[in-house]
Formats: structure tokens, C-alpha cells, sequence
């Protein structure tokens, strides 16, 4: 006798026809997954072999870029020894990390129609979710062209963002609601240390931006001590967050967001702003 429908299958079911919207039941996984772990990944080998054409094909150009196989150091130039990779016209700017359904990136999407944001997700069914709502919305508002600035990749970013963003490459980094990892034991696994800020230091350009929220008050301590004991990080005033639209956005459209708000609980911002790198000697 045949057992009850997968959920892949009851998935695939369920999309009647292109550019309906994914319906989030089929996509649920369990909220915690650890990042130390050797999960079946691909990424690139450098940000140069990124392929990032399929995820904004609005922004695709016609010329590829030559990537060597081979290290340029000990090889001679050989373009029998290269792959071609596409290219877009313009670079990602606004990274979401551990961004979840998404809430918060296709809250952004028609603010800024003209920049790239990226959603950076480990869980592979909440991404694939992601994925589909992104061509859905983009097949619905077709004729307008929004949301074809907004895509998600499956990535553990504790381990590979410098593979796929060069030094300054970003404008902005979001850290919603992450994973508290309540035990001390377990602190290590906490988004936010004093080794990933100077990863995110690396990507974000000097007057760049980490805006963080979350529900949890030792969290968000957490947060502060590290990214002010940084010497590559400044704290912003509350007075110069008060004109910023993506600090409201962050706060009301992640769905962590709005289920804080549903319970009556309390929610924690933080942002601050990348310096400049000192001069050399």
C-alpha cells in the first residue's frame, strides 16, 4: 500500500500552472541547522567563477568573462585552458543572510528596482521557496519589471562569503532574527563573532552597513560588544536611523518580524557603519 505523498511531491502538485506563487506549508523545515556541519554545497571558487546570470537574467550581458583553469602564477596564459563564465551589468550590493522565506528581500526589491539583493540561505527547502516566489512575482508583474532585481542562493556563509563577494562589493548586510544559540557552548555558532565581522568588514564598502535585529535582548548585547570592540565598525545613531527606510522595513516584514509583533514581544535593533581602512604605513 502506498504511503502518504512526499512533500517534493506534494510540491510539484501544487504549482498548477507558471507564476503561481509557492505556497510555504510544502517548504517548511526545521529552524536550526548547524553550520559546522559538511552540508552539500557548491559554490564558487572565487567571485570571478560565479554564474550569477541565472539569478538576475534581466541583468545578463553578452560578453562572458574568460576565467583560467589553471594557476596564472605558475602556468602560462593558455585559452584552451579557460571557461567561460556570464556576466551581469552590474554587481549584487544588498545581501540578506540566513534571510529565511524572504519576507525582508521582496520587501526591498521595489524600493530599489535598480539594485541587486541577494538572499543567502542554508536550509535547502526554504530557499528553493525563495527561488520560486522570486520567478512567480516576476512573472506577475512582468510588464513593470520589478522583483527581477531580488534572488536566493543556498550558501553557508560562516564558511564561503568571500567566494562570492570581492573586497567592498557591498553596500548593505542584514542579519534578522538569527539564531540565538541560547548555550555558551553553543556561541561559537552564533552569526556574529569577532572572525565574521572582519569577513563582513572585507565585503562591505567603507560607508556600508550591518543592520541587525533580533527578539532576543543577550542576542542583541552579544551584537553590540562584538561589532563595537571591531575596529572596522562604528555604531550609528539613533537620530541617522530615524530616515532610514530599510531599518522600518527590517522591523516589520521579516516574518520573524511580524510574529514578534503578533506575541507582544520586544524587538532589538543595531546597525552600524563600515570606516575606512586606515592608510597603509
Amino acid at each position: 500500500m502506498a504511503g502518504a505523498p512526499k512533500k517534493r511531491q506534494k510540491r510539484d502538485e501544487s504549482k498548477q500552472e507558471e507564476g503561481q506563487m509557492p505556497q510555504k506549508k510544502f517548504y517548511r523545515q526545521r529552524a536550526h541547522a548547524n553550520p559546522f556541519s559538511d552540508h552539500d554545497l557548491t559554490y564558487p571558487a572565487s567571485p570571478a567563477a560565479m554564474d550569477w546570470s541565472q539569478h538576475y537574467p534581466a541583468f545578463a550581458t553578452t560578453t562572458p568573462s574568460s576565467i583560467p583553469t589553471h594557476d596564472p602564477r605558475t602556468t602560462p596564459p593558455d585559452p584552451n585552458n579557460e571557461i567561460q563564465v556570464p556576466q551581469i551589468s552590474q554587481q549584487v550590493q544588498i545581501a540578506d543572510i540566513g534571510c529565511g522565506f524572504g519576507g525582508l528581500l521582496f520587501a526591498l526589491a521595489p524600493k530599489m528596482p535598480s539594485t541587486l539583493i541577494l538572499g543567502l540561505e542554508i536550509r535547502t527547502s526554504v530557499t528553493e521557496f525563495v527561488q520560486e516566489k522570486a520567478k512567480a512575482l516576476r512573472l506577475q508583474h512582468a510588464s513593470s519589471g520589478l522583483y527581477r532585481n531580488v534572488s536566493c542562493i543556498r550558501a553557508n556563509t560562516m564558511k564561503f562569503l568571500p567566494n562570492f563577494f570581492v573586497k567592498g562589493q557591498l553596500s548593505k548586510i542584514f542579519l534578522c532574527f538569527p539564531d540565538p544559540h541560547f548555550k555558551a557552548r553553543k556561541h561559537k555558532a552564533r552569526i556574529v563573532s569577532g572572525t565574521l565581522n572582519s569577513e563582513y568588514a572585507f565585503v562591505l564598502a567603507a560607508g556600508g552597513r550591518v543592520y541587525t535585529i533580533t527578539d532576543v535582548e543577550d542576542l542583541h548585547l552579544w551584537i553590540a560588544k562584538h561589532f563595537e570592540g571591531h575596529a572596522s565598525f562604528e555604531r550609528v545613531g539613533e537620530e541617522e536611523l530615524e530616515g532610514d527606510e530599510c531599518v522600518e522595513t527590517m522591523r516589520r516584514e521579516t516574518e520573524e518580524g511580524k510574529k514578534v509583533e503578533r506575541n507582544g514581544g520586544r524587538k532589538f535593533v543595531v546597525v552600524f557603519r563600515r570606516l575606512e581602512d586606515p592608510p597603509c604605513p
